[in-house]
């Protein structure tokens, strides 16, 4: 799934100037197939956007979509982004669109079965991550973003004052998650629990509690009365790739964009754009400002028309596009 968020029925969005957030299959006003190039309007029929997973929650902010702006949601949720809580979710549908901020210096390295999204708004991070058998940094500025493939262990490092975005998919029911402490800078495995991720918030506390009251952590060895198990899947081996800033791809890009060429950040359904645009939803007509943000939940018939010259973020992750493992 390189390039592509894996996902499916709803769709996150964040952009530099505007954020619009639908669902993948819907259709919107810019090509035949509701994505792609941006072109003037085409007027094509509109169709739902495919089924929520099952057992997705956030029934009762689907029934009150508005936009968001998210930089007031930012400054008014800004207490949630301090220890001991750390984030705050914007949606909680098929995408989590979390914030989280910091400081947050961690041990435990996260294993999940879909990809991630990270945009740092404020400040600095550093994502570490296990690559090919080896433990490797990655500083994420302000201003920058980065695609981290699904199977890849993972361990944010946030500083204090400082404020990032981050999209995942909820999981499907067969999926599970890893939470993992390994022996110093080695990939041998301390401790590790496997999990079906339902509130990762919720759940990492008592994993994270259990380990601190372990064994393996009293002697930093493994203990042999608690073999770690085979993993669910392989792990991933691909490269991470190295964060980018997004103005400077917008601005680099910006050419292309008017002469209606597409440009995918990552893949073909992520795509970027700026100014003000509609989305009708369901007879309501609903109008984005810069700096906003909108969710579209599943099976919901939508329309999204742009303003010439528009430019959005639109994120959308399919856990159809999995690939089987090798």
């Amino acid at each position: 799934m390189w390039g592509v968020i894996e996902a499916g029925s709803g769709l996150g969005a964040l952009g530099s100037e505007t954020a619009d957030e639908s669902g993948e299959a819907g259709r919107d006003r810019r090509s035949p197939r509701g994505r792609g190039k941006l072109r003037p309007p085409l007027g094509p029929p509109l169709r739902p956007a495919p089924s929520s997973l099952p057992g997705s929650r956030g029934v009762r902010e689907l029934r009150t979509m508005e936009p968001v702006n998210v930089r007031t949601w930012v400054e008014e949720n800004r207490a949630a982004f301090l220890p001991p809580v750390g984030n705050k979710l914007m949606h909680q549908t098929q995408l989590n669109v979390m914030f989280v901020g910091g400081p947050n210096q961690r041990e435990d390295f996260h294993i999940e079965e879909g990809e991630e999204v990270f945009f740092q708004l404020e400040g600095d991070m550093v994502l570490r991550v296990v690559e090919d058998g080896h433990h490797r940094d990655i500083r994420i500025r302000e201003g920058e973003m980065l695609l981290l493939p699904a199977r890849i262990p993972h361990s944010p490092q946030r500083f204090a004052r400082t404020v990032g975005l981050v999209v995942e998919r909820q999981r499907l029911s067969t999926e599970t998650d890893g939470l993992r402490y390994y022996v110093g800078e080695s990939t041998d495995v301390l401790y590790e629990k496997w999990f079906h991720c339902e509130d990762l918030g919720k759940q990492l506390i008592p994993i994270i509690q259990a380990f601190l009251n372990s064994k393996q952590h009293r002697t930093g060895k493994p203990d042999p009365e608690e073999p770690c198990r085979d993993t669910p899947f392989p792990l991933n081996p691909r490269a991470v790739m190295a964060p980018f800033s997004f103005q400077s791809w917008l601005d680099a890009h910006r050419g292309a964009l008017k002469q209606g060429q597409t440009c995918n950040l990552f893949g073909n359904t992520f795509e970027t754009e700026e100014g003000e645009s509609t989305v009708t939803v369901d007879g309501k007509t609903l109008k984005l400002s810069p700096q906003e943000s909108l969710l579209v939940p599943a099976q919901t018939l939508f329309d999204w028309a742009r303003a010439e010259g528009c430019i959005a973020l639109s994120v959308a992750q399919d856990p159809a596009r999995k690939r089987p493992y090798p």
